[in-house]
């Protein structure tokens, strides 16, 4: 585990009590700047009687902490820090099996709507983005206020930020303190420089800054464009950046126009505008009228570049513990026929030739290479990078998927079991060509394909989110929502149960796919086009590309399209390694895990906090 020197203690905690709680030994690292308290804390775990072992805090630098995070006899990491610092250990950890969970950094947008209670959300702003002198990952350092109450919104602010104190921050009298070093105060000031070098306006209060030390006035710059970098960059300091919006849907264009999602603040006095926001914004926690509230019971953490994992509440325990019970994967499971030699084309029956094709988008693709691969009962299309990057795209358009309700969703899934169905011995037929099993063990697949689909239709309106239970005075609602573009790396083993076990549940959740088929016998999938085609799926919902494996995994991988890859075609760490550009979710996915499982990895945990009362 290794935390960051803004919170010291907090992070500790956060690290520590779960691991502990759930059966775990740990070894922290705290930043070089604030190990005493971790120290001190290793001295109250002696004081009450922990046992020897169980919590270890060694200090030191980054190297320290890449010596704990490579080390073999690690089985978890935990870190929080920079993204940059998390794409490393990222690559660090490709292929090594060690779970990991990472809380980066934010760039979280504070939308002000032209009826909200202004001195109010003028208060949460000061609290959101001058709290710890912006050293907060999940600082509110993208205003953005609706044009129409934006001049009195910014004469407010101006007025308030004129009256903040800087100094010691240990007189209760201050609001800001210092910065936590000189480096961080530099990487401030060039940023802000390079602000007004792209033309945007600074305007910074004529407070008095104490003559020693490494303090910096809060700023805010308005006249920025949304490509502007200080509006893009995590500048990690009490620098705020303005933007203005006409509508809602502008709002959340402009909300979710960046690479990060940790959290987000909305203020309204219209609850529907509210929540409207809120599910829109792509964030792990979103504040309604509120900012900066935590609690143990509910889970933070972040989207896309922000990290992946939650700390706190019953979401952030699934992280330090695992299932229990044997569960052999059936990826590694070799198949029958699996090394037969591959035919000519056709499978000798003197059916007319044909080449299975790829679907994309709602429709059959043809490679866009020309090329195609002799595989047991057949051929298909060779897919390569252009293939993969179609359907890509096909996928991130067909995201209104998610926004269908279950009971939608589960309707279409229901209508694809039913025409599966239908065509048992088709489907059989090619198994059996495919894998050289026999007719009973290729009905089987295609009878339990079919259960799965019904299996995942029936869930697709079942998984619940829930309230949590916190100390404000409010509602917190923990959903579950879709994580987004979902790559599928297929099975060998069992080739249609294989893809439809993985597939089926990502559809469920929301979120579309983009699946490459199971190398050996790619036929089974890639049949069920015609299926899809008859069965009401929206286009683009659901795609795959056939192909060798080599020669398309790492492109969907690197895609900054795509949220998270789901692998169950044995080695990982190719896919790891390629994955941490946009640091997307991987799972090495197991087709035998348990549904439960299998909903957790399809789905990510969003938390809004609705205070109330009058």
């Amino acid at each position: 585990q290794v935390i960051p020197w803004n919170f010291p203690l907090l992070m500790l905690a956060w690290k520590i009590a779960p691991a502990i709680a759930a059966g775990n030994t740990v070894v922290l690292k705290p930043a070089e700047f604030t190990s005493i308290s971790a120290l001190a804390f290793a001295a109250i775990c002696e004081s009450v009687g922990l046992p020897s072992g169980v919590v270890n805090i060694v200090t030191g630098d980054g190297r320290t902490g890449a010596l704990i995070t490579e080390h073999e006899d690690i089985d978890k990491v935990a870190f929080t820090g920079s993204t940059e610092v998390g794409r490393v250990i990222r690559k660090a950890t490709a292929g090594s099996g060690k779970a990991l969970t990472l809380e980066l950094g934010g760039k979280s947008p504070f939308i002000v709507f032209e009826d909200a209670d202004i001195d109010s959300a003028v208060e949460g702003l000061v609290n959101a983005i001058w709290f710890n002198q912006g050293q907060v990952c999940c600082a509110g350092s993208r205003l953005l206020v609706q044009e129409s109450v934006a001049e009195e919104f910014h004469e407010k602010l101006r007025a308030r930020m004129g009256k903040l104190r800087v100094g010691n921050p240990m007189d209760k009298a201050v609001d800001m303190g210092a910065i936590v070093d000189e480096v961080q105060l530099k990487t401030i000031s060039e940023l802000c420089q390079l602000g007004c070098d792209e033309g945007a306006t600074m305007w910074q209060p004529d407070t008095e800054l104490p003559k020693g030390g490494w303090f910096f006035p809060p700023t805010l710059f308005t006249d920025v464009s949304p490509a502007s970098t200080i509006v893009q960059e995590e500048i990690f300091g009490p620098v705020l950046v303005s933007l203005t919006f006409r509508s809602h849907e502008e709002a959340i264009a402009l909300a979710n126009n960046t690479r990060y999602g940790l959290a987000g603040s909305v203020w309204s006095q219209d609850l529907d505008t509210a929540l409207e926001v809120a599910r829109a914004i792509r964030a792990g926690t979103i504040w309604v009228n509120c900012t900066n509230q935590f609690d143990a019971n509910s889970g933070f953490g972040g989207y896309r570049e922000s990290g992946f994992g939650r700390e706190g509440g019953r979401e952030g325990m699934h992280a330090y513990i695992r299932p229990t019970g044997d569960h052999e994967s059936t990826a590694a499971v070799a198949t029958a026929g699996a090394d037969a030699p591959a035919p000519a084309g056709g499978d000798g029956s003197g059916d007319i030739d044909r080449t299975a094709k790829m679907y994309i988008g709602g429709k059959q693709k043809r490679p866009d290479g020309g090329y195609s691969l002799d595989v047991p009962g057949g051929q298909v299309g060779r897919g390569n990078r252009k293939d993969i990057r179609d359907a890509v795209a096909a996928a991130i358009k067909a995201i209104a998927w998610a926004e269908m309700s279950a009971h939608s969703r589960a309707q279409v899934l229901y209508y694809i079991a039913e025409n599966l169905e239908q065509r048992t011995e088709e489907f059989a037929s090619i198994i059996s060509a495919s894998t050289g099993c026999s007719d009973d063990d290729a009905a089987t697949e295609v009878a339990d394909s079919v259960a799965e689909w019904f299996r995942w239709a029936a869930w697709a309106d079942k998984f619940d989110g829930r309230v949590h239970e916190t100390t404000m005075h409010g509602l917190v609602l923990a959903l579950n929502e879709a994580i987004g573009v979902v790559g599928v790396i297929c099975p060998d083993s069992r080739p249609l149960h294989g893809f439809t076990r993985l597939v089926a549940p990502l559809l469920a959740m929301g979120n579309t796919v983009v699946a490459i088929p199971s190398e050996a016998h790619p036929l089974a999938a890639a049949g069920i086009y015609q299926v899809l085609e008859t069965s009401d799926l929206p286009g683009g919902v659901l795609n795959f590309v056939t192909g060798l494996r080599q020669e398309i995994v790492s492109t969907l991988a690197e895609h900054d399209g795509v949220d998270a890859i789901w692998s169950a075609a044995g080695d990982i760490a190719e896919v790891e390694v390629a994955s941490a550009g946009n640091m997307k979710r991987v799972w090495n996915a197991d087709t035998s895990a348990a549904d439960e499982e299998l909903l957790r990895a399809a789905t990510q945990v969003k938390n809004i906090w609705l205070p109330h009362g009058v």
